[in-house]
Formats: C-alpha cells, structure tokens, sequence
C-alpha cells in the first residue's frame, strides 16, 4: 500500500503563486509516474501534470502549461506543484495520485491523498 499526504492549500488571491506538496509513504516503489489532479464538485477530476519518479518527463495540461511546475525530490519521497497567475478557475481540490505508467486518465491511478483545498479570489 501507498499513502499520500498532500498540504498546501489555502486561499490565494489571483496573480497569485502556490506550492503544492506530496508525501508519499508505504510502497513507494510500487509506482513509476506521479500526477497532480483536481476537481470541483459536479465536475470530473482533471489531470494538471505528471511525470516519472525515475526521469525528468513531464506532461501538463492545455488549463496549466506554461504556469505550472511539476518537481519532485526522491530522498523525501515528495513530489510538488508550483502554479502561478493563479485564476478563480483554478479554485478546486487539489489531489496527487500515483500510477504504473505514464497517464493523465485518474482512472489509471491506483493511490490517491486526500486533497488539498485551492480557492483563487
């Protein structure tokens, strides 16, 4: 088993820059690629980035690219998404997940955090 634990949330007021991290414990070699997600209610979870835990491949969705960085640091098992000019759109919760292989599809993740509340005025 793998448990994720993401902090970092909060309200930031728009312009503004966040910094996301994930905790991974457990299994953490069960997993190749981690993913940072989010969703608002009534709305599907929509995968923002991800990238491998054993390469530098990233991948970033249309809504963040250009604004968002997606890092990690194997020695502590973290993984991190750093998003400016944050929008209300952004507004959401916020969730990091891990998965065998290389995939925005949540349904292709087998562990998920708790998420971390996002609310951009």
């Amino acid at each position: 088993q793998v448990q994720l634990v993401e902090s970092g949330g909060g309200s930031v007021q728009a312009g503004g820059t966040l910094r996301l991290s994930c905790v991974a414990s457990g299994r953490t070699d069960s997993y190749n690629v981690m993913g940072w997600f989010r969703q608002v209610p009534g709305k599907e979870r929509e995968g923002i980035a991800a990238r491998y835990t054993g390469g530098d491949s990233q991948y970033y969705a249309a809504s963040v690219k250009g604004r968002s960085t997606i890092s990690r640091d194997n020695a502590k098992n973290s993984l991190y998404l750093e998003m400016n000019s944050l929008k209300p759109d952004d507004t959401a919760m916020y969730y990091c997940a891990a998965a065998p292989f290389y995939t925005l599809n949540p349904r292709d993740y087998d562990y998920w955090g708790q998420g971390t509340q996002v609310t951009v005025s």
